[in-house]
């Protein structure tokens, strides 16, 4: 059991009364001095490789890139000394920071941080150099939504970790079918595929621009189910960067969305019937003064609060409705393409990190159409004597209308 104890120190103003950390709490600060002290170490190794300008504890790249380092986790095993090294890229043209966790492990500090160093100058670091100097640039065409972009992709070898005999595989061919499909009008995109396979247990995943995209993970299974790892810890990891040829038009600012979509959750909490509704558009048409933005404001809360509430599994596809009545038609595009999706989804987690009441999240929830559909699912298998749960269902994409004209997707 461990005490806190106390003692007093007396001045003539007032009484005041000091407290003595428990062990804990000096433990608690030993930890953190070690992790600054490994943050120090990887600024200092890996700047002596980028040669760049170390300030306020961050690196100063040219072309307005920074790079910060943080130490997520740390532990002792064996003797050897565990780290998570995270890695945060920024830049005035990056819609949201890069980041690049990497593992890295030795018997000292010094051969750890050495480690972190290399994975993430031979990751990400060199597709994003390739980018600065525009070195080697393969030509990636994108069409979508009546709309056109020419990008270039600097890709890296692959990082790998317990692997011998198999030959290097450019992971990233196995996407370039569907993957054009994911750039949209953004400056940058980048895109990070992470495998691993140990025995019977094997994981892929690929992200575009930091969010998880199924779709593209999906192809690459069979890639990682055919590794032997039987007999040791197999990993592979590689980085693309792509960027616009064109200059980014879009008319409204990340902040913009953000704030709208903090008013609008607060509004929809509140909203009681119709008029309520419609008053909560106009309120969103007035504060924006861009109608297809206001548009895809009220659509998506619902549903992406629905997606992250009750756990049903989503594609990564979203799916535009157009024309009326017999002309109408619906067009596949991805979310990624989508820039306020993404946007929207930071707002609702953190509203949902507030801790919200669950009666003011289900008023949000059930104006969700996949809630709706999905709920239309689970009473018919109720009537059959089945029971469905949603982490059962998978909904391919949510489906929408825009009504204000020549609307277009940024």
């Amino acid at each position: 059991m461990i005490t806190v104890a106390f003692f007093k120190k007396k001045n003539k103003q007032s009484d005041e009364v000091e407290e003595v950390k428990t062990e804990e709490e000096l433990a608690q600060e030993a930890e953190n001095d070690k992790k600054h002290e490994m943050k120090l170490l990887i600024l200092e190794k890996l700047n002596e490789k980028l040669n760049g300008t170390l300030y306020d504890e961050c690196i100063i790249m040219p072309k307005g890139f920074t790079i910060d380092v943080q130490v997520a986790r740390m532990e002792v095993k064996d003797e050897i000394n565990l780290f998570q090294v995270i890695y945060i890229i920024k830049n005035d043209l990056f819609d949201e920071p890069l980041i690049d966790p990497v593992d890295s492990q030795g018997k000292t500090y010094e051969e750890a941080a050495q480690m972190a160093v290399e994975i993430f100058f031979g990751g990400v670091w060199h597709p994003l150099n390739q980018s600065i100097t525009k070195t080697n640039p393969q030509h990636i065409s994108v069409d979508f939504l009546r709309q056109h972009y020419d990008f270039d992709m600097y890709c890296q070898s692959v990082v790998r970790i317990g692997v011998k005999e198999k030959q290097p595989v450019m992971i990233m061919n196995y996407l370039m079918g569907e993957l054009p499909k994911y750039l949209g009008s953004k400056k940058y995109y980048w895109v990070r595929i992470y495998l691993a396979k140990f025995k019977d247990k094997q994981m892929a995943e690929v992200r575009v621009n930091g969010s998880v995209c199924s779709q593209l993970t999906e192809l690459l299974k069979p890639y990682v189910e055919s590794w032997d790892a039987s007999e040791s810890f197999l990993c592979e990891k590689q980085y693309a960067i792509f960027v616009n040829r064109a200059d980014d038009e879009c008319p409204f600012k990340k902040e913009t969305v953000i704030n709208a979509a903090n008013e609008t959750i607060k509004t929809m909490v509140n909203i009681r019937n119709r008029d309520d509704y419609l008053a909560m558009i106009d309120k969103l048409n007035d504060m924006l003064g861009d109608q297809a933005l206001a548009s895809e404001i009220r659509i998506f809360i619902p549903e992406i609060m629905a997606k992250l509430t009750l756990g049903y599994r989503e594609g990564d596809s979203l799916f535009l409705i157009e024309g009326e009545g017999d002309d109408q038609s619906q067009i596949e595009f991805k979310k990624t393409q989508l820039r306020s999706y993404f946007y929207l989804q930071q707002a609702v987690l953190e509203y949902l990190g507030t801790r919200p009441d669950k009666e003011d999240v289900t008023r949000i929830v059930t104006n969700s159409v996949a809630f709706r559909e999905m709920k239309k699912v689970t009473d018919q298998m109720k009537e059959q004597g089945k029971e469905i749960k949603p982490t059962d269902l998978f909904v391919p994409g949510t489906s929408y209308k825009i009504g204000a004209p020549d609307y277009k997707v940024w």
